[in-house]
């Protein structure tokens, strides 16, 4: 007799669904990762960008989607453009016609408001330069008419207000010239004007500008010596001269010669008068913009040295 005994209690096959399970948080582990790595590596900028994408700041006016963070194509041109927020996007990826910073590397972002506090400043500085031109001109035109040895030299100097500083000139008169005839060095009597002209420029930092002028005449010499030679001499002459007195070296910005192209007296190129040695303090912002101009590759000018 065979006896069939079937064992019990045991639990049935189930399947293969925790696989599924497995594989998905598997897939979800690695995502989580992959996100902490990608946070680790992308800038500020960039995690703005993502977050715009998801809460944007600004909210385009097509319906297409393409607005967004990644810029992708659409049939309607303004749904392409980058958006505003978006620093995400390389220079390359940009559509045709819509200018980035990279186009105008030198062009700094400045607000309305900032131009005109800086226009503001600048007014400010100009006008409280003028009064302080104003006050030592007059400290000037005082010191030589103190003085019994220049008094007679008063006529002999003009000083006025000019849309680039204060302007000093030492000119001729008839008996009374600044350089004798075809000379470079300042006689007596316009060394004394330069020693009280130093003693007034040496009480403010502007910078310099010193130019010498001639009459018409032409200088003859033998070894093609012009007007041009003379009145560059002569203006380097007076800023040896100021130098002397006082007066930093530093602060000389522009020394040239200009021969006879600006007369003082227009209707009559050769009169006395426009024989001269022109002396300009500078405003600030005259000084900065002249320096801004400058490069190194700038060819000198004949008869102008800097």
């Amino acid at each position: 007799i065979i006896k069939k005994i079937k064992k019990g209690g045991g639990h049935g096959h189930h399947g293969g669904a925790w696989k599924v399970a497995y594989a998905d948080f598997v897939t979800a582990m690695m995502a989580f990762f992959l996100l902490l790595w990608l946070l680790n590596t992308s800038t500020v900028d960039q995690r703005e960008g993502i977050s715009n994408y998801f809460a944007p700041t600004t909210v385009s006016n097509t319906k297409s989607g393409a607005g967004g963070l990644l810029a992708g194509a659409s049939l309607s041109e303004i749904a392409a453009l980058q958006s505003p927020a978006n620093p995400m996007l390389n220079p390359q990826e940009v559509p045709p016609g819509v200018e980035t910073d990279e186009d105008n590397p030198g062009d700094e972002i400045v607000s309305q408001n900032d131009h005109d506090k800086l226009s503001q400043d600048a007014s400010a500085l100009r006008e409280r330069e003028k009064e302080r031109f104003e006050k030592l001109a007059e400290q000037l035109r005082q010191s030589i008419q103190n003085d019994p040895q220049l008094a007679d030299l008063a006529k002999n100097l003009l000083v006025e207000l000019t849309p680039e500083g204060l302007r000093i000139q030492l000119v001729d008169s008839e008996g009374n010239p600044m350089f004798d005839a075809g000379r470079t060095r300042p006689l007596p009597r316009a060394e004394k004007l330069l020693q009280k002209v130093s003693e007034v420029i040496r009480r403010v930092p502007n910078e310099l500008s010193v130019s010498g002028h001639t009459d018409s005449t032409q200088f003859r010499s033998y070894n093609g010596y012009t007007n041009w030679e003379l009145s560059a001499d002569r203006a380097h002459a007076t800023r040896r001269t100021m130098a002397r007195f006082g007066v930093p070296e530093g602060r000389f910005s522009v020394v040239s010669g200009r021969a006879d192209r600006d007369p003082l007296i227009r209707d009559n190129p050769t009169a006395v008068a426009n024989r001269r040695m022109s002396i300009t303090l500078l405003y600030t912002d005259i000084s900065n913009a002249a320096r801004q101009k400058e490069s190194p590759s700038t060819p000198i000018n004949q008869g102008v040295f800097r």
